[in-house]
């Protein structure tokens, strides 16, 4: 039986192990995804020489950097991001390991906030400067819109902070999106500090989060006529892609 797994710590509730092993069972896949909870990325190599029958693997906090010297070899975006979230375990006739990583959160949030851009999107704000946030960069770029980040503190000159925010910035910048964990559940009343009065209905705004469906970010953006959107539908498409990766 083909093994397929999940590699982070802690781990908790993991959407992915429910979502294939529900996948399996519907599809009538010989196969079953497993929970790796390593609290040490030395453990990476153990998970692959434990499991012969292990294709593939997922990636979580804190090991989407951590794992990259453990592989052989990086698709370009991850490469370029300097983050993988899919591990794909390649083994030759002799038994012999090849382990290739991709990053498929770039492709699903790509092909979830595309079918929303408009001609007049072309530049984006991106809140937060965490792991998910170079997946968000990469795929804005693709796109062909200007980006820049946004963090508490300045770290470079294409970084803004938040007080930089002026109504002149939020007026050019017509897409906004979330990468930080402000407004998760349960802390569901917090949500970036930023001028949302200065939104208007030419603004899209996308939260990377999904608990709440509607969180304060996207709330304030619809109560100024912005259009939002959250992060479900990037979690499914970034699943998707993990599989189509792991069949090729």
């Amino acid at each position: 039986m083909d093994k397929y797994g999940l590699i982070g710590f802690p781990l908790g509730h993991s959407f992915s192990k429910g979502y294939f092993n529900e996948k399996f069972a519907a599809e009538q896949i010989d196969a079953e995804y497993l929970n790796f909870e390593i609290p040490s990325i030395e453990e990476f190599k153990t998970v692959i020489e434990d499991n012969p029958t292990l294709r593939g693997l997922n990636v979580t906090i804190p090991y989407k950097q951590q794992v990259i010297p453990y592989l052989d070899e990086l698709d370009k975006d991850a490469e370029k991001i300097g983050a993988v979230n899919v591990v794909k375990v390649i083994r030759n006739a002799k038994g012999k390991v090849k382990l290739v990583g991709y990053n498929s959160d770039i492709i699903g949030f790509t092909q979830s906030i595309e079918p929303l851009l408009q001609p007049h999107h072309t530049k984006a704000l991106i809140l937060g400067t965490g792991g998910a946030s170079k997946a968000v960069h990469r795929g804005l770029e693709k796109l062909g819109l200007t980006v820049r980040f946004v963090s508490r503190e300045k770290r470079n000159t294409d970084t803004l902070t938040y007080q930089e925010l002026t109504p002149e910035v939020i007026s050019e910048h017509t897409v906004i999106v979330n990468t930080t964990p402000l407004g998760m559940y349960p802390k569901v009343d917090a949500c970036p500090d930023i001028p949302y009065k200065c939104l208007t209905s030419d603004h899209l705004l996308y939260d990377l989060l999904y608990n709440p469906d509607e969180t304060c970010f996207m709330k304030q953006g619809k109560k100024y006529g912005a259009t939002v959107k959250n992060g479900l539908e990037m979690l499914l498409l970034q699943a998707f892609a993990g599989w189509e990766i792991w069949q090729r």
